[in-house]
């Protein structure tokens, strides 16, 4: 799955804008970047895949152009209780086993409000609304950005269980390298210098393995220091 994109956009018109293209000569500067790689996983025989890098490298916009039906968008909550929250065809058993298995095994929680959550919590409540839709590969953007390093770790590693109890493809989108261990991922693509490996870990990590993402990945993840 080869991808070369350009992403472009047009200067807009103000006398602020003028005014800084004029200051730094920018007449002449082409608003554009180019993405250019490739990832091997036509043969499927994956579950968990991640793509992380720094800001500003390609990740949202190679995972919208490879993956667009796949790609969540966020869900609308609206219910007093997050459990009004899931489609109504679905058991309610269904639901609360959704959510225990990424680690959000808590029922007086499920009582709350969406807005009422922690951030972990949303973030969880997310992947579980995600695992019970039908589509068979799920993209997460911004994996585990808004909450603790801790707790994004410990989520990593509860998410990629749930996700191979299932017959379900995950993918991470994420800027943060430290969840990488802990996501225990097929395959990896780097976009800090577009390279990609493709190897399953073996074993489950610990907290004590710090940088055991660059040793294991190898070229992979060579630029990243956790």
């Amino acid at each position: 799955m080869k991808f070369n994109i350009t992403r472009s956009w047009e200067k807009p018109q103000s006398f602020r804008v003028e005014s800084v293209i004029s200051q730094f000569t920018l007449q002449d500067v082409k608003l554009e970047k180019h993405f250019r790689g490739s990832i091997d996983i036509e043969d499927m025989s994956w579950q968990v895949g991640v793509i992380v890098g720094r800001s500003g490298t390609g990740k949202t916009t190679i995972a919208k152009q490879l993956f667009p039906d796949a790609y969540i968008r966020g869900f609308n909550y609206k219910e007093a209780s997050i459990l009004d929250d899931f489609p109504e065809n679905l058991p309610t058993t269904d639901i609360t086993r959704a959510l225990s298995s990424v680690g959000f095994s808590s029922p007086p929680e499920w009582l709350k409000s969406y807005e009422q959550l922690s951030q972990g919590e949303k973030m969880r409540v997310d992947i579980s609304r995600a695992l019970l839709l039908e589509e068979p590969v799920i993209v997460f953007d911004e994996f585990t950005s808004v909450v603790d390093r801790e707790v994004a770790k410990v989520s990593s590693l509860a998410i990629q269980k749930a996700i191979r109890r299932t017959e379900k493809r995950f993918i991470a989108v994420t800027c943060h390298y430290d969840v990488v261990d802990y996501l225990e991922p097929d395959w990896v693509l780097c976009t800090d210098d577009m390279s990609f490996t493709k190897k399953k870990l073996s074993t489950h990590p610990s907290p004590s393995r710090s940088g055991a993402a660059a040793h294991i990945y190898g070229p992979t993840l060579k630029t990243i220091t956790i």
